[in-house]
């Protein structure tokens, strides 16, 4: 199972890790995925989903409804 999110998309980044010397060797960022329980209420049933913690913020704010609107505008859910 890929670590991606399942509404925004959003995957590990690449970087590097500096020392203090300034030597640069490569590394990924991973997003931090939670596996999580939502509830549709115009479905009436609850959804799990593996999304990050930023995009629980983002439900948070503007409803599950609308986020998963925006993410099937996206390409994300089908």
């Amino acid at each position: 199972m890929s670590r991606v999110c399942a509404l925004t998309g959003k995957k590990a980044m690449v970087g590097n890790n500096v020392s203090h010397a300034m030597n640069k060797t490569k590394r990924k960022f991973s997003v931090n995925l939670v596996k999580k329980r939502f509830y549709l209420a115009e479905e009436g049933r609850w959804i799990t989903l593996r999304v990050a913690a930023s995009t629980i913020k983002t439900i948070n704010k503007n409803g599950i409804e609308a986020v998963l609107k925006q993410a099937k505008a996206d390409g994300f859910v089908k």
